[in-house]
């Protein structure tokens, strides 16, 4: 394939161009860290050269969208391609009115428009998403597409219904499957209804799902009891989908994985088995109650952790040993490393402490407080300044769209139930760039609902490795 790259592509990367540059749509089913978003620059930039569009819609995750505009783009567009390129916000001010009229005012450019998924759980997104299709000859992209896995949530509805406005369609995860062989359906619907060929979501459940009745409150409902035909939808999505593994296209250093026990404190033990036995647990007069089994888990979980959120609203400190052994992790190891936890509570928590012990200016935070201008600073600081080791945040926020090689160590101070988080997260780290075996630990309290999270992640991964005709891969 010869094409005027910006920088050129790796061998799986112009493989996964030479079967999808001129196809109406298409999946980059690609592992984190295998250059998936240059795929799809690439491919974006030789249709507009052949004529074929003149617009792209960009829709990814909030936490990602800044990425695209500051950094994927300009590294890897092409010089020769004039280019206007705006990042919706949801309060437009007057100087993004004026960008977004750019769009439609400049002629012989190429119109880059990005948004964040959870924009289209608005009218006004999904508006102004559909007015930029009606306009332009479009590329439709929707990056880390799981998030539009569930056919019930607005924001897939509204994706679905403008997304044959764009005579071109592409999805891109490297984890189509993150909780079940369901999570397909609505991602390649984005593409085409008939690539799969059922007539709905329920046809395509009763294919592959085996339902069970469940009675719950006095009445009956249907829930998915296991999977079947599962080697017949996994040779059903080859046609339009190209699937890339790390192991298999890059010559990136070994993850290793380890669990590092951590013993509940006397304190801990009465609360949990407080809250496991009653749905309630009392600490220094502030009492927490339960209504429902997943916020039970989710209290016992904090209970672990080392808190407890009272019903109140109030959040009081557990004595734990979880910080503790983090500290003990960190006194083992040497440069630079990433520590996720679930709880915001926790970050900041840990935050303190790392400054504590280390001083000002050696640790950064990423997670839902930390400012838009403080998450730029955070990760050129990491990456660029060796007086900051640590980098704290939760999956939910920094484990997308950033690239932090330069840990080797991961450690999980703990973790939720989501897989594609916890893949997505692990990832930031091992991908292209970094040289060194990447050592992933996990702080756990056996016996407690630390194993149980596991235990279901490690399911989830096991039906995503079956799904997509894979080895049973390596964890925890």
């Amino acid at each position: 394939m010869r094409y005027k790259f910006k920088k050129k592509p790796y061998a799986h990367q112009l493989t996964a161009l030479e079967k999808s540059w001129n196809k109406d749509t298409y999946a980059y089913f690609m592992e984190m860290g295998t250059g998936k978003t240059k795929v799809l620059i690439d491919n974006l930039s030789m249709l507009y050269d052949k004529g074929k569009v003149d617009g792209a819609l960009i829709v990814a995750p909030k936490g990602v969208i800044g990425t695209w505009y500051n950094q994927e783009l300009p590294a890897h567009l092409p010089d020769h391609i004039d280019n206007v390129t705006v990042l919706w916000q949801s309060n437009i001010s007057k100087k993004q009115k004026e960008l977004l009229e750019l769009l439609y005012q400049s002629e012989h450019k190429l119109h880059i428009l990005i948004m964040n998924v959870e924009a289209f759980s608005t009218e006004k997104g999904k508006k102004y998403a559909a007015s930029f299709l009606r306009c332009h000859k479009s590329m439709m992209a929707v990056d880390e597409s799981t998030t539009i896995k569930n056919p019930k949530a607005k924001r897939t509805k509204n994706i679905l219904e403008i997304s044959t406005l764009a005579p071109y369609r592409r999805i891109m995860t490297g984890s189509p499957v993150t909780r079940n062989p369901l999570d397909l359906y609505t991602q390649c619907e984005f593409l085409n209804p008939r690539h799969l060929d059922f007539s709905s979501y329920y046809a395509f459940r009763n294919r592959y799902a085996e339902m069970k009745t469940m009675h719950v409150s006095g009445r009956s409902i249907q829930v998915v009891g296991g999977f079947r035909h599962l080697d017949e939808l996994s040779n059903s999505l080859k046609p339009f989908s190209y699937r890339v593994l790390k192991e298999n296209c890059l010559d990136l250093p070994d993850k290793v994985y380890m669990k590092r026990e951590v013993q509940l404190t006397p304190e801990q033990k009465n609360l949990y088995e407080q809250m496991r036995k009653e749905a309630l647990a009392t600490l220094n007069g502030k009492t927490v109650t339960t209504m429902t089994a997943l916020t039970q888990l989710m209290r016992l979980h904090q209970i672990t952790c080392g808190h407890f959120s009272a019903d109140d609203g109030s959040i009081q400190e557990i004595k734990n040993n979880r910080l503790s052994e983090l500290l003990d992790v960190l006194e083992e190891i040497e440069g630079k490393a990433i520590i996720w936890a679930h709880y915001q509570h926790d970050v900041r928590n840990i935050f303190k402490l790392l400054e504590d012990k280390y001083g000002p200016g050696s640790v950064v935070h990423y997670y839902g407080k930390t400012l838009p201008e403080q998450r730029d600073y955070a990760i050129k600081n990491f990456k660029g300044n060796d007086k900051v080791r640590f980098f704290v945040g939760t999956p939910q926020t920094g484990g997308y769209g950033i690239t932090l090689v330069q840990a080797n160590t991961v450690i999980y101070y703990s973790n939720g139930y989501d897989l594609e988080k916890r893949m997505q997260s692990e990832d930031r780290a091992h991908r292209i760039g970094q040289k060194k075996k990447v050592t992933y630990v996990d702080l756990i309290a056996d016996e407690t609902v630390d194993t149980k999270i596991v235990k279901s992640l490690r399911k989830k991964i096991n039906i995503a490795s079956e799904v997509m005709g894979e080895d049973i891969k390596k964890w925890i």
